[in-house]
């Protein structure tokens, strides 16, 4: 079983930055799709980024193409996102998830996620 914790929300204004840290333990972090998603209130859960095993392939949502970059460090299970010029819209609660699988053909879905974390508050203030 892989536990997916997450931390780095909180609030800041439109155009500052925050980094999301997402910590996996329980098994080997290796061969693992790992995703970022996030929910607004009232809202479906959507795809934001996500990276592959090794590193070499990302995807992101169109939304935030440009403004967040994904990555992942081996040697500390984490993998990370790093927000740039946030605006309100990217308020929402965030949520970390994992996947085994070979590519990101279906990254973007959140039935291709079988382990989640308990997700983390982003406040962007106008």
């Amino acid at each position: 079983q892989l536990q997916l914790v997450e931390s780095g929300g909180g609030l800041v204004q439109a155009g500052g930055s925050l980094r999301l840290s997402c910590a996996a333990s329980g098994r080997t972090f290796s061969g693992y799709v790992m995703g970022w998603f996030r929910q607004a209130p009232g809202k479906e859960r959507d795809f934001v980024a996500a990276i592959n095993w090794g590193g070499s392939s990302t995807d992101y949502a169109d939304s935030v193409k440009g403004r967040f970059t994904i990555s992942r460090d081996y040697a500390k299970n984490t993998v990370y996102l790093q927000m740039n010029s946030l605006k309100p819209e990217d308020t929402a609660v965030y949520y970390c998830a994992a996947s085994y699988m070979s590519s990101l053909t279906t990254g973007k879905q959140v039935s291709s996620y079988p382990y989640w974390g308990q997700g983390t508050q982003v406040t962007v203030s106008s």
